[in-house]
């Protein structure tokens, strides 16, 4: 029987505890057998052996207090939450908490307030009032409790119960009223959090106007199109499918892909991504992949997967998240046996909320993930830029890597006489024909010269050695040293020279004479020395080395300029090999490479590194980390952004830690009242809150 699997959206939930929560009901039906449940996505991924009751499973998520919608309830919106209105919701929220505290330690603790409220309402008001608006927190803790599962509020919810059947119903309700706030708190931290997702999801296109057989327009729901229709993109529209250009030119955005603010132009035969926008031009398409399955679907897909793998910090979070409940009642009945103070008690049960302790990590790395997939960087999970930030051993591919994997023709030495544009003229006129990717390289350096080739009488391609083309009854050879068809020794020089400076020498000769010799290399990436220097300077590396399959020369060469170390003429289990070597000696390895040649070296890394893979489904699929565009810059970019994000999970754990601790010391020696209690087990949220916003600033 083939499995079924099936995404649903759910609301409300605020932290990695409540994501658990809905886990384990769902995987509690009989009917499923795994769930993952995505905070960031707010998303269940459910797979079952049979069709699924979908009624039975949204009873089973609403028991616990969540809540799955409707389809018309689950539509993307395309608007864009303007900075005013961000900064209105920071202003209520920062107002709600602090305003709400100066409130109660004023008005209510100095001014006695809370006195004059208990002499003039009747308890049996006050405690109608605490059940009506804590209610819903009530329900959703009993409910789960049912279930066998224990919420984040659940010490909270009993501490103010608790204080209700003391008489204290001022007391309960203060902590009713700031667990409720904490919940806002909680569900605006999270909400933050995920804006960078939602900023991508927004940009994915909701319709497509496709080109029927009879030549009419139709605008279509992107779900409707099909592979192979022919799709109209205008000029401002955005590019709704992955495809091929069929006519048209148009200057187009990429910059949702690949994070690159620069245009570039499209023509018939380019390919072209959905979510990308025309600035200007007309396009015809050919769709070739529809919403999941475009390269933009899989980055959303990515993105909201990354959670899914997480490192050694975040698994920690959760374990400690799991037993930091029980401790807390323990100290909540020691207090209580020892002292005797059921206010104290309380006290103790409502400044300890364990929603702190699981918005801790996961906060951080939704906001780093989140923005680095806006910069054309794909992060797969939190294990990876926990690996990133401890990493000391990198190790850098050649060829797609370093360089583009594109030869190109850096040195023209004539001999014997001829120009330099006489002898590129030669050797271009006797290549144009080649299919060889060092032929095609001397033909565009004499298009780029703008030279006039000549056509040859005949031509000939010789295996492994060159050319061979013939010219008003004059032979052209060109190629390698095999054509030399005479000692010549006046070009061994010349020769020597090229090769130890890592190059590949072609031989031009004339009627079995040398005239020249022409110097190709790989083009190599300019901005790569820099980015180097910046990565050495904001991370400390053991070793950085390059691996390349290339001949020890050119190897050298390259390597000696970028000041690393390097190993030649490896095979690709060579390599496996070397990641292999350095890991058995405890170091953490990060491998860079092109995300297709390296598959193997980049999956046996702790982090492998595809870069200027847009499009390339082997690399979104097989690396940890894809950059989207071909810029190194964004290599130094994302260590640092890695070393950033630990640094401040840490924070948010130390902070959090010693926030607590000290709340429960005071609480559980009656310094701290179970209404200030209340009031202070909000503010670790939002010290998470704004610590991890700095992740999401440009």
């Amino acid at each position: 029987m083939s499995k079924k699997e099936i995404e649903l959206t759910v609301k409300g939930m605020d932290c990695s505890g409540c994501a658990q929560n809905v886990k384990s009901a769902l995987e509690k039906l009989d009917e499923v057998e795994s769930a993952e449940v995505l905070l960031s996505a707010e998303k269940a991924h459910i797979r079952t052996q049979t069709t699924p009751n979908l009624d039975v499973i949204k009873k089973a998520v609403e028991d616990i207090g969540y809540h799955i919608p409707d389809a018309s309830e689950d539509q993307p919106t395309n608007g864009k939450t303007s900075l005013q209105e961000k900064a209105q919701k920071s202003f209520r929220l920062f107002g709600l908490v602090f305003g709400a505290i100066l409130l109660i330690v004023i008005a209510g603790e100095w001014l006695g307030l809370f006195q004059t409220l208990t002499q003039w309402i009747p308890f049996w008001v006050g405690a109608l009032l605490v059940l009506f608006m804590g209610y819903p927190v009530f329900k959703q803790v009993v409910v789960a409790a049912k279930k066998g599962l224990v919420t984040p509020h659940a010490l909270m919810a009993l501490g103010s119960l608790t204080a209700l059947a003391a008489g204290e119903w001022v007391t309960a309700g203060i902590v009713v009223f700031f667990m409720r706030t904490g919940d806002y708190i909680e569900n605006y931290t999270t909400e933050k959090a995920r804006d960078s997702l939602r900023s991508l999801t927004k940009l994915a296109p909701q319709t497509a106007v496709v080109l029927q057989e009879d030549g009419t327009e139709k605008e279509i729901p992107i779900n409707e199109v099909q592979k192979g229709d022919r799709i109209l993109v205008r000029p401002g529209g955005k590019v709704p499918v992955d495809g091929k250009v069929l006519d048209g030119h148009a200057t187009i955005d990429e910059s949702p892909i690949t994070g690159e603010s620069m245009p570039v132009e499209k023509a018939e035969g380019s390919k072209v991504f959905a979510s990308t926008i025309a600035q200007g031009g007309f396009l015809t398409l050919q769709a070739e992949a529809i919403g999941k399955d475009t390269t933009f679907g899989k980055i959303i897909s990515m993105v909201e997967h990354a959670e899914a793998h997480k490192g050694a910090v975040q698994r920690y979070a959760d374990q400690f998240s799991a037993w930091y409940l029980p401790v807390v009642t323990s100290i909540a009945i020691l207090t209580y046996i020892l002292s005797g103070n059921l206010m104290a008690t309380v006290a103790v049960m409502v400044v300890a909320c364990a929603c702190a302790f699981a918005l801790a990590t996961p906060v951080a790395l939704l906001a780093s993930v989140g923005s680095n997939a806006k910069r054309g960087v794909l992060i797969k999970g939190g294990k990876y830029i926990e690996a990133l930030a401890r990493a000391d051993v990198l190790l850098i591919d050649k060829t797609g890597t370093l360089t583009f994997g594109r030869p190109e023709v850096s040195d023209i030495i004539p001999l014997n006489g001829i120009s330099e544009g006489e002898l590129l003229i030669m050797a271009a006129s006797a290549e144009q024909y080649s299919d060889h990717p060092i032929g095609k390289a001397i033909v565009e350096a004499a298009q780029n010269q703008f030279l006039s080739l000549k056509n040859p009488d005949n031509f000939e391609e010789i295996t492994a050695s060159g050319v061979r083309a013939s010219f008003d009854n004059e032979t052209i050879t060109v190629g390698n040293e095999r054509l030399i068809e005479n000692d010549n020794q006046d070009i061994l020089p010349n020769l020597n020279s090229i090769k130890a400076e890592g190059k590949t020498a072609v031989i031009v000769q004339k009627n079995g004479t040398p005239v020249g010799l022409l110097a190709v290399r790989d083009a190599e990436r300019s901005e790569v020395n820099n980015a180097l220097q910046m990565l050495r300077k904001g991370h400390s590396f053991s070793s950085v080395e390059l691996l390349t399959g290339d001949n020890t020369e050119t190897a050298r060469h390259l390597a000696n300029r970028l000041k690393i170390d390097f190993q030649a003429e490896l095979l690709p289990e060579n390599k496996i090999d070397i990641v292999k070597k350095y890991q058995s000696d405890g170091h953490t390895v990060v491998m860079v490479g092109d995300g297709i040649n390296d598959a193997p070296a980049l999956a046996q890394a702790d982090v492998g590194i595809a870069m200027g893979t847009t499009g390339t489904d082997v690399a979104i699929e097989t690396a940890d980390i894809t950059l989207m565009r071909d810029d190194w810059n964004l290599v130094p970019e994302l260590f640092s952004s890695a070393n950033k994000t630990m640094q401040i999970i840490k924070w948010n754990f130390g902070f959090t830690t010693v926030y607590n601790i000290a709340g429960l010391s005071l609480a559980a020696f009656g310094i701290l009242p179970p209404v200030l209690a209340a009031a202070a087990q909000s503010l670790p949220d939002v010290g998470i809150l704004l610590n991890s916003s700095r992740l999401i600033r440009k």
